[in-house]
């Protein structure tokens, strides 16, 4: 089982991690533009902020969370781009200040979920440790996108595993979102922690392989880097094909990032 605990205190350090980079900022920056198209800090910022607090209703009030997404119907698409937009209008001060005390808000909300409860929520229902493990990756994977305008590297850290794990338990639905039928065995995948120990995943003894750095996988399977630019290894023509359409994250497909962007 989960330690939801444990989970909380990555995703509390994700954040942290993240405000070192924007707290400082001149309001100005914050309408620095991203490698996400349209989406500048603000936008990245406030759609965290935004998905914090909608998370924060489906584990409070389930009822009200459903009869939203019903309610929003057609507009489900194009809700997360509006509400980044819609964010990104706030004062840099206050939209900090707001995601500040809505993650917060969110960790109690989780922790006060009775065991067994399922939260309600954009695809299938989630339960506290996969909802905060989700948030985990977002704000990991939108921290890149700051990161990148700003042109700062962050240090990779243990946290990565939570996006890792994400990474290979959507390896199915990359192929359902794409119409595709998965293939019907497990792969092996085996990856190199920030600190030189080995993730694994799958049998041992499985013929489709993935293999390399943990930062690579990650920033392969939340599209924030092309595979060309990547230094992970595949065997099996399965293998390499996923690696080509691997998402973590919920929704359609990504447009990514192109070769040598980051070069």
């Amino acid at each position: 089982m989960a330690d939801l605990e444990a989970l909380l205190d990555d995703f509390a350090g994700e954040c942290a991690d993240l405000e070192r980079l924007v707290a400082p900022l001149p309001a100005r920056d914050w309408a620095r533009p991203t490698p996400a198209d349209g989406w500048t800090i603000a936008h990245q910022i406030g759609h965290l902020a935004w998905t914090d607090d909608i998370a924060t209703i489906a584990a409070t009030d389930a009822d009200t969370f459903t009869r939203m997404l019903a309610e929003a119907g057609p507009k489900a698409l194009t809700l997360v781009d509006e509400a980044a937009d819609e964010s990104a209008r706030t004062p840099a001060p206050n939209l900090l200040r707001r995601w500040q005390q809505g993650r917060a808000t969110l960790a109690d909300a989780l922790r006060a979920v009775p065991a067994g409860v399922k939260l309600p929520w954009f695809g299938p229902p989630m339960s506290p440790a996969s909802m905060i493990t989700a948030r985990i990756m977002e704000t990991w994977a939108h921290g890149q996108d700051v990161a990148d305008a700003l042109g700062a590297r962050r240090e990779p850290t243990a946290r990565l595993r939570n996006i890792a794990h994400i990474g290979v338990r959507t390896r199915n639905f990359a192929y359902a979102v794409r119409g595709a039928t998965p293939p019907a065995e497990e792969f092996r995948v085996e990856l190199t922690a920030p600190d030189g120990t080995l993730w694994t995943w799958g049998p041992e003894d499985a013929g489709q392989r993935v293999a390399g750095p943990a930062i690579d996988f990650c920033l392969l399977v939340t599209q924030r880097r092309h595979r060309d630019d990547l230094a992970l290894e595949t065997v099996g023509p399965d293998a390499s094909e996923w690696l080509n359409i691997a998402q973590a994250f919920a929704g359609p497909t990504g447009a990514g990032r192109a070769a040598g962007q980051f070069a």
